[in-house]
């Protein structure tokens, strides 16, 4: 029994041996040949990429892996490569393609090289993302108050197509073509292109940069800097004429402050403008840019019409008249015109005929005068010709030089007409019918109506009225009215007149005076 036992157990290891020798040598015979996988390309941009390869089987082993890539199909290692730097503890290895071309199809293979050779993967395809355009921005010209020009040149579009390009622009560094930045569109694709920059405002500093937009984003050029010229001149006309001409208004001779004033608009920065009374026999004046004599101010050259601004320049001078003053302020030397007007109104009232004249008011500043309107059109027009006309504004009561719309009469009655002249580029009329309305008339809605005394030069009317208040209200609105002391009418919610008794009345308005009188007959 021991024998059979020990022998037994002595045998055990033999039989091990033999096993093992056994499946060693089906391992060997089963061994697959090495095999490779490329099974995606991801995270792609304009300039890299990243591939993954897989090891199917690696037959003897590896010693490198990688992945090889090319713009032609069918790349290997002789082309451009990236090997695997990290463990290969795992089938699946990923390898970042680096330095790529934009917008660029490629073609790439996982590769791994052992004992047996090198294997390739599948063969697979991607392209890089589009880059920005490359734009440059041309410095800026013809700059104006409220305008300038500049522009710019796309000479790549970066692989993909430019569908926008033009020049942004703002008062902060860097502008983009986002808001609140102003931007021009000036079309798309390569090459040239012009941009007129508007909407500016004077004495300003810009930034400006080209831009083009494609796929990949907008691109933008170099920033260039540019100061708009003065979009509004706010110019004074000093002389020895300011006092006597507007009595009672506090302006005095020769003080820039406290004379009369031109300017220009930003639709014309150039051109300098304004009505100025000039009182004496003579008259001398000068422009000042300034509201002091700090300059630049400008005065005769010695040539009619023409400005100096030398500061030992003689003084202008004209004779006595209500002049419309003009300044070409965009030429070198400048030059002025003084065009001497008397103003009056035309339209159906006359047949479109010879004007019905205005007169000129020193101490209201202001052209006026009464006259029975029919219902119909008309203007206001100068020296009796249509070189000087103003017609129908934007606004209820503003006027426009050589408008095409005429002002309109919807009610015939008599009428007070009055042309304000004295704010430069903001001229305005009124046109008016008066009437009398209170508790004292027996209605706060129904206007007793005045007429035209053309002698005494007042509005007129002879009415019984009770104990109450009245007012003065123009065109049967309340728009427009006036109340308060008799002798200081007021339009600014002044309080009603008080009528003490009931009687017959004879009442007068002088509405451009504000000045009243109620009497009872």
């Amino acid at each position: 029994m021991k024998m059979k036992s020990i022998l037994k157990i002595m045998m055990l290891p033999v039989a091990a041996v033999l096993i093992l020798a056994g499946c060693t040598q089906e391992t060997s015979e089963i061994r697959l040949d090495p095999k490779l996988g490329t099974t995606k390309v991801f995270n792609i941009t304009s300039n890299s990429a990243t591939v993954t390869g897989f090891v199917v089987a690696e037959g003897e082993g590896f010693t490198t892996r990688g992945v090889c890539y090319d713009k032609q199909p069918a790349p290997t290692t002789s082309k451009s490569t990236a090997p695997f730097a990290g463990p290969a503890i795992n089938a699946a290895y990923n390898v970042t393609l680096t330095d790529l071309d934009f917008a660029q199809t490629y073609f790439a293979r996982a590769f791994a090289t052992g004992p047996a050779g090198t294997v390739y993967g599948e063969e697979l395809t991607f392209t890089t993302l589009p880059v920005v355009a490359t734009v440059t921005t041309v410095d800026a010209t013809d700059v104006e108050g409220t305008t300038a020009v500049s522009g710019g040149s796309v000479t790549a579009d970066g692989g993909s197509a430019v569908t926008a390009r033009g020049v942004c622009f703002g008062t902060t560094t860097k502008p983009t073509i986002d808001a609140p930045n102003g931007k021009t569109v000036d079309g798309a694709g390569l090459g040239s292109f012009v941009s007129n920059l508007s909407g500016l405002k004077g004495l300003t500093k810009y930034y400006a940069r080209a831009y083009a937009t494609n796929s990949a984003g907008t691109a933008y050029g170099n920033e260039i800097t540019f100061t708009t010229l003065v979009s509004v001149r706010e110019w004074y006309v000093p002389g020895d004429y300011v006092a006597a001409s507007y009595p009672g208004s506090g302006l005095a001779d020769w003080a820039p402050d406290k004379s009369p004033m031109v300017k220009s608009n930003e639709a014309n920065p150039n051109n300098v403008e304004g009505y100025v009374y000039m009182a004496n026999a003579s008259n001398n004046f000068k422009f000042a840019s300034q509201p002091n004599w700090d300059g630049p101010n400008y005065g005769a050259s010695g040539t009619a019409g023409v400005l100096s601004s030398d500061p030992n320049a003689g003084n202008n001078n004209l004779p006595q008249g209500f002049y419309k003053l003009n300044v070409n302020a965009g030429v070198d030397p400048m030059t002025y015109t003084a065009v001497a007007m008397t103003w009056g109104v035309i339209g159906d009232i006359n047949g479109w005929s010879a004007q019905v004249p205005l007169t000129y008011d020193p101490a209201l500043h202001v052209w006026k005068g009464a006259m029975h309107m029919p219902v119909g059109g008309w203007k206001f027009r100068a020296n009796d010709n249509w070189d000087y006309n103003y017609g129908k504004g934007t606004g209820s009561n503003d006027l426009v030089a050589g408008s095409q719309d005429n002002l309109s009469i919807t009610v015939a009655d008599d009428y007070a007409i009055t042309l304000d002249l004295s704010q430069p580029l903001a001229y305005t009329y009124r046109a008016d019918r008066w009437g009398i309305v209170g508790s004292a008339t027996g209605s706060w809605d129904v206007d007793q109506n005045m007429s035209w005394d053309a002698v005494n030069k007042v509005f007129i009317a002879t009415i019984d009225l009770t104990a109450g208040e009245i007012k003065f209200r123009a065109n049967d609105d309340w728009g427009y009215n006036f109340g308060g002391s008799l002798t200081d009418l007021s339009s600014d919610n002044a309080p009603n007149i008080p009528i003490a008794e009931a009687g017959n009345y004879k009442i007068t308005l002088d509405p451009w005076a504000r000045v009243a009188t109620v009497t009872k007959n």
